[in-house]
């Protein structure tokens, strides 16, 4: 993946100013609830845990979407504009792009909008919808409740146990990761083993996916930044999937 999943290693960037509050700007809410919707009605969720009666929702959202979606589109940005732009931008543009490879609108509608928006935005804005249908406010609300597990039974015992030293692999990111890459080649201790097997929203070329294993490992923390920069006694923890880990 590019530069900005591999920020562990990285001196001489800004500080970072944490914002107190969640939502920042109005239009911060409706990008987030986008999101939520499109994920209570992914057409994966007559699959998942627990199930879901997606296909009796009637709904024109037919399309896969998770979390795991969200984060490849912000991750599939330029760099520069990853840290130019503010949290929510990066949604806006991951969510934007996706509605557009999936055909519900097109670029050249997308960019007449947007157009409309900058030249004035309250004339622009269109208005919160009142109402809807009741069954597709159901799946929302339900989803909200109850969410889609990750877990699933182990498909087989894992490989690594308690107290063992494990190395993290040199694997290529590809589009996607789930791996820091400043860990990439670092030795840590194995301090949790966790109950049952995760799997992914989706197969990434670096090969999570399938359900498997996932560890808590304790890293050194002058094993991965400059002595100037690390806390004295101090432990990096990082929970990291079976498939990027190999035996020291």
């Amino acid at each position: 993946m590019k530069l900005q999943h591999n920020l562990g290693g990285l001196e001489g960037l800004d500080p970072i100013t944490p914002e107190i509050e969640v939502f920042v700007e109005p239009w911060e809410k409706r990008i987030f609830g986008i999101h939520t919707a499109m994920m209570a009605l992914s057409n994966h969720l007559d699959e998942s845990i627990p199930d879901y009666d997606i296909e009796g929702v009637p709904t024109t959202f037919k399309s896969f979407w998770t979390w795991g979606h969200l984060r490849m589109g912000a991750e599939g940005m330029h760099p520069f504009e990853y840290f130019r732009l503010r949290y929510y931008e990066k949604w806006l543009g991951g969510i934007s792009g996706f509605f557009v490879s999936e055909g519900y609108i097109t670029q050249e509608e997308l960019d007449a909008r947007t157009a409309e928006f900058l030249e004035d935005s309250e004339k622009a804005e269109a208005p919160l919808p009142s109402g809807g249908e009741k069954a597709i406010d159901d799946q929302v609300v339900k989803y909200l409740r109850e969410g889609d597990s990750p877990m699933r039974p182990l498909p087989a015992p894992p490989k690594f146990s308690l107290g063992e030293r494990v190395r993290i692999k040199n694997v290529f990111p590809a589009a996607h990761s789930r791996l820091p890459g400043n860990l990439k080649g670092c030795v840590a201790e194995v301090v949790k083993v966790y109950e049952g097997a995760f799997t992914y929203f989706f197969p990434t070329a670096d090969g999570i996916g399938v359900p498997m294993p996932v560890y808590s490992l304790a890293f050194k923390p002058e094993d991965l930044w400059d002595e100037s920069l690390i806390e004295p006694q101090s432990i990096y923890y990082n929970d990291i999937f079976e498939v990027y880990i190999e035996a020291v």
